[in-house]
């Protein structure tokens, strides 16, 4: 692969760790604000909630604008986040309403920037390519947000909350800054110049009338409610002298390390399983093994079991990420990529922030256990709805009507040469 998509790959690693340590650092800096398991779970539901409220106009914007500017405009906006915050942190006036504005603020500029770099992709590599290409990316994306990130953040805790997110904050800076390495028109030919509204019509109209990018876009929306629960309270259950488990805060981010040894794992051996099983069965397969190890934090309360369960939590769940997102690419018209790839992840992140709260008032009024196993519950019904629409025999049909993917326009003198995240 050429040099936009190794500056792509460099660019995606930095913002990456950015995350990781962004992510893990603010929930520990949240903990020690409070310990009430739905102000916890607002935390999550801030970052998320402009998922919800934005996610089609950057789509259509993706559609008319050059995608790596919007990306490295992204990128400095959340580094001038948080060294704000970081800012505050120092003077001693960091608050939980600081810490929740500050989450809110960055997942505004993830928008753009995710909803963005899906788009831009097909643009940097062929589209034979665009497995492989998504392996990588998602490979990288891991490591670090979870490898390095993710403990990194356990260390930083220890310097106190301004190194904490004041690092994450260069490190998007750095970021912005790979992107411009890309050469290349990273905008599409003769873009819209109508009403945006009717942009984001387009690409409602052309997710809602595709039978099979509708019912993974269903199918993403119901696991990201169910994991968004889960997640958002499941610190309380690992750490902390008060939790079930007791881990301290440099534990969780080995425990995330854990996680990302499987989705490493799973990224870049996903192309391999789904050309020796099938795409669809290894997608169906991969999600309800996940949907199934939800279960272990409650059944098996250890940190060796889950420690276990984290690695197949994230194999399975890179597997899903690389097969979903690179069908997406292959079915979709270049020119309205942006806008389905938005309307994608209205529904799939746009359920975060409603999970994130559902899964604070449920653990609040009913216990850390019960948001566990209803979240397992709905991942595993949500499985076995979406095996009859989404068959080996529907997809195959969909690849053979889908468009060609627009060939990458380079300069002549550049050789050819990312997150979710699954997303």
């Amino acid at each position: 692969m050429g040099r936009s998509f190794r500056w792509l790959w460099t660019a995606s690693g930095l913002s990456n760790v950015a995350d990781g340590v962004a992510v893990v650092g603010v929930s520990l800096i949240a903990v020690t604000l409070t310990r009430s398991p739905l102000l916890i779970s607002l935390v999550s539901a801030a970052a998320s909630l402009p998922w919800l409220l934005l996610t089609l106009h950057a789509g259509a914007l993706a559609d008319r604008h050059d995608r790596r500017r919007i990306m490295v405009t992204a990128n400095w906006t959340r580094a001038g986040v948080l060294a704000a915050v970081a800012l505050a942190a120092w003077l001693g006036v960091l608050s939980l309403p600081v810490l929740l504005a500050g989450a809110f603020l960055i997942g505004i500029a993830e928008v753009f920037a995710d909803t963005s770099a899906q788009s831009v992709l097909p643009m940097a590599v062929p589209r034979e390519e665009l497995s492989g290409a998504n392996g990588k990316l998602i490979a990288v994306q891991t490591i670090g947000n979870n490898f390095l990130g993710a403990p990194l953040a356990g260390l930083l805790i220890g310097f106190g909350a301004a190194v904490t997110v004041g690092a994450p904050a260069l490190l998007y800076a750095v970021s912005g800054l790979a992107l411009l390495g890309m050469r290349g028109r990273f905008r599409v030919e003769n873009p819209s110049t109508r009403p945006l509204r009717s942009d984001i019509a387009d690409g409602l109209r052309y997710l809602w009338n595709h039978r099979v990018l509708r019912a993974l876009s269903v199918f993403a929306g119901v696991l990201n409610f169910a994991n968004a629960a889960y997640f958002a309270v499941f610190i309380l259950w690992v750490v902390g002298e008060e939790s079930r488990v007791g881990l301290s805060p440099s534990g969780y981010g080995v425990l995330a390390a854990m996680l990302a040894l499987g989705a490493v794992t799973g990224s870049l051996l996903a192309e391999r399983l789904a050309r020796h099983a099938g795409q669809v069965r290894v997608l169906i397969a991969a999600n309800l093994v996940n949907g199934v190890f939800l279960l272990v934090p409650v059944l098996l309360p250890t940190v060796a079991a889950i420690g276990v369960a984290a690695v197949v939590l994230g194999l399975t769940s890179a597997v899903s990420n690389v097969l979903v997102v690179s069908l997406r690419q292959r079915l979709v018209p270049d020119e309205l990529l942006g806008r389905v790839n938005a309307t994608n992840r209205l529904i799939g992140m746009g359920a975060m922030p409603l999970g994130s709260a559902a899964g604070g008032f449920l653990g609040a009024a009913a216990g850390l256990p019960a948001v566990f196993c209803t979240s397992a519950v709905l991942c595993v019904v949500a499985v076995a709805v979406v095996s009859r629409t989404v068959t080996t025999r529907s997809v195959s049909d969909a690849e053979a009507a889908a468009q060609p993917v627009a060939q990458p326009v380079t300069t002549p003198a550049a050789p050819l040469t990312p997150a979710a995240d699954l997303g």
